[in-house]
């Protein structure tokens, strides 16, 4: 495919950064930047540059509360007050210099890539730097400062998008923007998750379905630790297109955290790039199948900021850019990020299968129950 592909670009954002020793390194997304750069991708006729802006007090409160966007200057500015009624404080979401204005940056960058497809200037968009889905309207919460993939929602929605499908692929529940849309019957969400039986947020329950009239429009698949590529991508292929399908949105909207990695240390599942590879394919004939090519995508978790996630998210854009990817890493890239991170990484994208990776009997019984409790809300046979 040939699809007008834009990337979004925000190097201004690196100061979305909570310290040396917390997971979310703002490294991951500049060294994702580097190896599309460094793959070429950014020298196909297709592929343009989209530069971030900064997003508007008005934007993020079509999401946010006033009082939690004031709270937030306030706090990066150092200003004393009582933080943590608004998720701020030690632990996931320290205070840092200029809060505010780094979160207004990532989800200036989500808006600039709803721009670029509601404006026509790209049916794919790419935010790498966006994808922090666990903020609420009033707090903080999984390092998420703004919620940006429910604010560029939101934007769509005003500016004449009529419906809108957010499929949601990190290892960690969608829960923010779930519970934004929540009584919304024009925003299909779709989160393929750990269980929150044994993971943050501790949400993402199959019960969880939306109410009023909108009830049946957020789905939810919680999967258990151990889930490898099969288990995962069966998941994947047998609910997320027929709803989407179903539904027929005007835009799809992704979150592709790759914390679903089997080395990634704060989850438990046991995926391998195949799975992102695979993934990608999907959800791209998806956006031509069900939403006229609209795909607006966003990055999320991944906590092997150097080892995994710039291979993940550039095997996606590829697959955006519909281009065909060397298995083997540029050299110059690879040696310039084991020079800074003092370590080794992987040469090639892809890597091998690990030992049982099968569908095993509980990921038959999770999707088996989504589908028996979700499906016939859109009129699909279970």
């Amino acid at each position: 495919m040939s699809d007008a592909v834009a990337l979004i670009l925000c190097p201004e954002a690196r100061i979305y950064n909570h310290g040396p020793q917390h997971p979310l390194r703002p490294e991951r997304v500049l060294y994702t930047w580097d190896l599309i750069t460094a793959c070429g991708l950014l020298e196909r006729s297709n592929v343009s540059i989209v530069h971030c802006r900064i997003a508007t007090d008005d934007e993020i409160e079509m999401v946010h509360t006033p009082q939690f966007v004031d709270a937030t200057r306030r706090a990066g500015h150092g200003e004393e007050g009582a933080w943590s009624r608004f998720g701020y404080g030690p632990g996931d979401n320290p205070i840092f210099g200029d809060m505010h204005e780094a979160a207004a940056l990532v989800t200036g960058a989500s808006l600039a890539a709803a721009e670029a497809i509601q404006g026509g200037r790209a049916q794919h968009a790419f935010n790498a730097a966006g994808g922090l889905h666990h903020a609420m309207p009033s707090r903080a919460s999984g390092f998420c400062v703004y919620n940006d993939p429910a604010i560029a929602i939101a934007w769509l929605l005003r500016h004449g998008v009529e419906k809108v499908a957010y499929v949601d692929v990190d290892v960690h529940h969608g829960d923010g923007v779930q519970a934004i849309f929540y009584d919304d019957p024009r925003v299909v969400t779709i989160s393929i998750h750990e269980s929150g039986q044994y993971l943050f947020p501790g949400t993402g329950f199959i019960t969880e379905r939306g109410v009023a009239g909108a009830e049946g429009t957020k789905v939810n698949v919680p999967l258990e630790p151990g889930t490898s590529d099969e288990g995962w991508l069966t998941a994947l292929r047998e609910i997320v297109p027929p709803i989407v399908r179903a539904f027929a949105p005007t835009v799809l909207v992704t979150q592709l955290g790759c914390d679903s990695h089997h080395t990634d240390p704060l989850a438990h599942l046991r995926l391998t790039t195949r799975a992102y590879r695979e993934a990608a394919r999907i959800l791209h004939d998806l956006a031509h199948e069900a939403a006229g090519g609209r795909w607006l995508a966003t990055g999320g978790g991944g906590y092997q900021w150097a080892r995994v996630v710039p291979r993940a998210w550039t095997i996606y854009f590829a697959e955006m850019c519909g281009a065909e990817l060397p298995d083997a890493l540029p050299e110059s890239w690879i040696e310039t990020v084991e020079f800074e991170l003092r370590g080794a990484v992987p040469t090639t994208f892809s890597e091998e299968p690990l030992p049982g990776d099968e569908l095993d009997p509980r990921t038959r019984d999770v999707i088996e129950q989504v589908k028996r409790t979700c499906f016939p809300f859109f009129g699909l046979v279970p």
